[in-house]
């Protein structure tokens, strides 16, 4: 038994509107949440209010007692809240590729994303996100010192990093990388979902499946097998849209099979995206999906309006999501088992003290344990190592203004090394820097 409270949960971000959905739905799953105030927040007034219509028919179509608020003002969201939950793009929805994806495609840096979180695109992304997120700290620093910070917002590993050496606020960041590649792997061996268990590792989007098990036994085996026919991980698996060749490639090269689909995988390494004809080779996209991005969400926002104007019932199901799993442990004291981005305490001992690592963590009434691993296999940890380079150096860079190190974080880069000379690199930064004013407020040469 436990005492239940009336908790508030805000999201930041909330005109995202697909995700926030989907967080919604979770929660309300869950007949423990269900007395909670949800406060939505967003500086998009039109998405904001379509996320809002939503959570209310939700609420109203299931006669539960959940309070929806909506908001523009962060300062009033925040006021207060017991777990805020942040999935922010600095600017707001994409209406142009931007500059850090564009200029370097003309370089042949072809990162094949959008933003990233990793590579120029990311470094750059991290440019804009950082200091928002670390504006969102102060303000909960002031008004609900004692919240959780639950974060979604890419580049993961580095806005989690900034958070953790700059702020006192508690956090941890979730991505879905692990469970998706998980429900993948299970498919390949034709296992159930529920019926595998697992043990991940290493960073954001570049994690290892140390362990990989379907009912209690060792199925890394099973997998070797299915992978020597080509067709298994050639056709474009259910999360990722693409093949999964790349991951199929790291997994025969290096023995651990990695989270995240080969689309983004691809990024963190120099072997896959230097020359067209190896993207091609490794099914990859040849351009970043700017255009898809776009289409996709115009047709997202046209069916949630199509639906909120009919007598379409809104299901409640719960997802793979952990945030709303974080969130019903802390409050029951049910303890549950997630996988987090937290800092580097001596949990993975051949990473760097103080990066951001994704490791297994417990969740009970006192909060998210993370978990001790030891070291990784070495050459795992060696390719961690390689983006936890980027990484540090970006984060200092952007939080210290110093336009030479967020340089040379970008030359640390493998893909972007693997292509460009040095001056060439810093050619290509300089022109991005020009290309954008927002990126050079306050930024300069140390």
């Amino acid at each position: 038994t436990y005492s239940k409270r009336q908790i508030k949960i805000v999201i930041v971000g909330a005109g995202s509107h697909a995700f926030s959905r989907l967080l919604i739905s979770d929660f309300l799953s869950y007949s423990d949440l269900r007395d909670s105030t949800i406060t939505l927040m967003d500086i998009d007034k039109e998405m904001l209010d379509l996320v809002t219509a939503f959570a209310k028919k939700l609420v109203v179509q299931h006669g539960f007692n959940t309070r929806i608020e909506s908001t523009m003002n962060r300062r009033e969201a925040l006021d207060g809240a017991d777990y805020v939950i942040t999935m922010v793009r600095a600017g707001g929805f994409l209406r142009e590729l931007p500059p850090a994806c564009a200029i370097p495609m003309k370089y042949e840096v072809n990162q094949g994303t959008t933003d990233g979180t990793i590579g120029p695109g990311g470094v750059f992304y991290g440019l804009r996100q950082i200091p928002l997120m670390l504006d969102i700290c102060r303000d909960m620093e002031e008004l609900c010192p004692d919240a959780w910070l639950i974060n979604y917002t890419n580049p993961m590993a580095m806005v989690c990093w900034a958070i953790n050496d700059y702020t006192h606020i508690k956090n941890v960041g979730l991505c879905h990388s692990v469970q998706h590649t998980a429900a993948q792997l299970a498919k390949y061996i034709g296992a159930p979902y529920d019926e595998i268990s697992y043990w991940v590792a290493g960073i954001n989007h570049m994690a290892w499946f140390l362990e990989f098990k379907w009912q209690g036994k060792d199925a890394y085996p099973l997998l070797r097998e299915k992978f020597k026919d080509p067709e298994v991980y050639s056709k474009p698996d259910e999360y990722h849209d693409w093949p999964d060749i790349v991951c199929a490639e790291i997994f025969k090269t290096f023995g651990y099979y990695t989270t995240e689909g080969s689309r983004v995988q691809s990024q963190f390494h120099p072997y896959f995206r230097k020359r067209p004809d190896l993207i091609e080779k490794y099914g990859l996209p040849p351009f970043p999906l700017f255009d898809r991005v776009v289409k996709t969400r115009r047709a997202q926002d046209e069916e949630l309006r199509q639906q909120l104007n009919s007598g379409h019932k809104f299901e409640i199901r719960r997802s793979l999501e952990y945030c709303p799993t974080i969130i019903h442990s802390i409050e029951t004291g049910i303890p549950s088992r997630i996988n987090g981005n937290v800092k580097n305490t001596g949990l993975i001992t051949n990473l760097p003290d103080g990066c951001c690592v994704e490791v297994p963590c417990l969740v009970d009434k006192e909060g998210v344990h993370p978990c001790y691993i030891g070291n990784l296999p070495p050459q795992l940890a060696a390719l961690n190592r390689t983006s936890i380079n980027v990484q540090e150096l970006a984060v200092r860079g952007i939080v210290e203004k110093d336009k030479t190190k967020i340089f040379q974080a970008i030359l640390f880069d493998p893909l972007t090394s693997a292509i460009l000379t040095i001056d060439e690199t810093r050619q290509m930064v300089d022109e991005i820097f020009q290309a954008d004013p927002e990126y050079l407020k306050g930024i300069e040469s140390k």
